[in-house]
């Protein structure tokens, strides 16, 4: 490795827990017939965010991670969250995939934005590039209203993750108590 590239991975974020997380500024689907609309951490200050990665549009697992998202967006949003997905493709591959009824392996009525990681740098930061194919892992990022990365998991390409689970770590970590094993909500914190 040389020098330069030494220097460029010391000085690049690297998600932490407990740490801020990285900053990012990415183009996005907020206004999916313009595409002319960024998203950035800072405009989810004061709200929590689930902002997690996935590999590629019009995959086959990846479909199921997020109409499942989708579908349960409105309990996210009840908890004062919002859910942020990304990947290495383009706005506009984001665009035909939203547009592309769910019968044909589409997300259309995904109902919050996706964003394009084509430079590949906030998929870096977040420690889910795969360099050498140019796509993201499968990972799951909670981060605070604060921008403190409270939560993060990462998994292979081929297994979804749970939105049972997401959700339950989510109001764990809002109850501010102690959550034993299977926590769940309702339950008495240590």
């Amino acid at each position: 490795m040389s020098n330069i590239e030494t220097i460029c991975l010391e000085e690049r974020a690297v998600a932490k827990v407990g740490q801020p997380a990285p900053d990012f500024t990415m183009p996005s689907t907020l206004d999916i017939e313009r595409l002319d609309k960024t998203v950035s951490l800072s405009d989810y200050r004061g709200k929590w965010l689930v902002l997690f990665f996935y590999p590629l549009d019009f995959t086959f697992v990846c479909p199921t991670e997020i109409t499942a998202l989708s579908d349960r967006y409105e309990e996210f949003q009840a908890l004062n969250c919002e859910v942020l997905g990304v990947s290495t493709d383009s706005v506009y591959s984001h665009r035909a995939w939203l547009r592309t009824p769910r019968s044909q392996n589409g997300i259309e009525g995904t109902k919050f934005p996706l964003a394009s990681d084509m430079t590949h740098e906030v998929s870096a930061s977040y420690g889910v590039l795969v360099e050498d194919k140019g796509i993201a892992l499968r990972g799951l990022f909670i981060i605070d209203p604060d921008g403190i990365l409270q939560y993060a998991v990462i998994n292979n390409l081929n297994v979804g993750r749970s939105v049972d689970e997401t959700l339950r770590v989510l109001e764990a970590l809002q109850s501010g108590g102690l959550c034993g094993a299977d926590w769940k909500p309702g339950m008495k914190t240590l």
